[in-house]
């Protein structure tokens, strides 16, 4: 005899119409034990917990979890990110600020060095200050990383060529005036261009100091701690023998010291032919240089009176030495030169 076949469990629907109370599901048979099957009835399986929901809410739990962290970590990320492009961008600002300001350095040495141009041959060859020049270009190479630092170079640099540009204008002022009206200025304003003042004072306590190697009264001087101011001394402008050709002598052998001193390198060539004594020196650019000049003179005052003047240090050069005088003022002057650091 043959097993029956298992039960079949489901839920049916015992009618198609509405009913006033839901139909009630008929009982499970339960199934008879076989022909010769002692074993009690199996029981209905129990029914088990929802484990797959437990684990996968709580995988879910931890899914979150781990997002949240990861935000956390994307904003921190986002946040250096941003600190970092604020940084590269404040570096950037400077550099540019650094770029600006080499090149305004740049375009305000251009200025100067064209400011320049106008001085080239002006006999004082110090009245432009190329080591200070220099000295700004070095600068600004010392500081290349350092804005504020370049911007002060280039004021320094602006107020050199403002200062060089008002040399220029004062010169061509005085070289058309005579400020003093004495025929002394009128000789050293052609000689010098205008770059040269003079004064009638006291010169002999101005410059008098006993070693100047002369025997007589001091008539005018140049200090060397100011080459382009020359002292003539207003006693002696009174004289009675004091006249205009006089003057003249005077100013050339004064201007040839304001040339000695504002020429250094070339001045100290030219000694040699004068045994190193810059007033026979002097005398001799006098000589040189005015038609007609000597050292000893006899000046009428009245139709019965002279003067015999001696005017210098009693020296007469000879034609080597005035030679040496014409080569060694063919050197000096502005010479213009580049002003650049090595470093560059």
């Amino acid at each position: 005899m043959t097993d029956p076949a298992p039960p079949k469990y489901g839920v049916r629907l015992t009618s198609a119409e509405s009913a006033d109370e839901p139909p009630t599901a008929s009982p499970l048979p339960t199934p008879e034990p076989a022909d010769g099957d002692d074993r009690p009835a199996e029981a209905p399986p129990a029914r088990r917990r929802p484990w797959a929901a437990i684990v996968t809410i709580s995988l879910l739990g931890v899914a979150l979890a781990g997002a949240v962290a990861g935000c956390v970590w994307f904003f921190l990320q986002l946040d250096a990110a941003q600190e970092r492009i604020s940084e590269q961008e404040q570096e950037l600002e400077q550099q540019r600020e650094l770029i600006d300001e080499k090149e305004t350095f740049g375009a305000a040495m251009n200025a100067l060095l064209d400011s320049t141009v106008k001085f080239d041959g002006v006999p004082t060859a110090s009245v432009v200050p190329w080591e200070d020049y220099r000295r700004y270009a070095v600068q600004a190479w010392a500081h290349r990383w350092d804005a504020e630092a370049v911007a002060a170079d280039t004021r320094a640099v602006e107020q050199a060529t403002a200062d060089l540009d008002a040399r220029w204008s004062e010169a061509q002022q005085a070289a058309g005036s005579n400020a003093t009206g004495s025929g002394y200025e009128a000789v050293i304003d052609r000689l010098s261009g205008g770059f040269v003042d003079s004064v009638i004072d006291d010169a002999k306590s101005i410059c008098d100091d006993g070693d100047d190697g002369g025997d007589g009264e001091l008539l005018a001087c140049v200090v060397h701690d100011e080459p382009y101011l020359v002292h003539f001394d207003a006693a002696a402008n009174a004289v009675p023998y004091m006249n205009d050709e006089l003057r003249a002598g005077i100013a050339y052998h004064e201007f040839a010291h304001v040339l000695q001193i504002t020429n250094p390198t070339a001045t100290r060539d030219a000694l040699a032919a004068f045994d190193g004594d810059d007033e026979v020196m002097a005398d001799c650019y006098a000589l040189t240089f005015l038609d007609g000049w000597k050292l000893d003179h006899r000046i009428w005052t009245s139709e019965y009176e002279y003067w015999d003047v001696n005017i210098g240090y009693g020296k007469a050069c000879d034609a080597a030495q005035q030679q040496a005088i014409r080569d060694w003022n063919a050197k000096l002057g502005v010479e213009l030169q580049a002003v650049t650091s090595k470093a560059l």
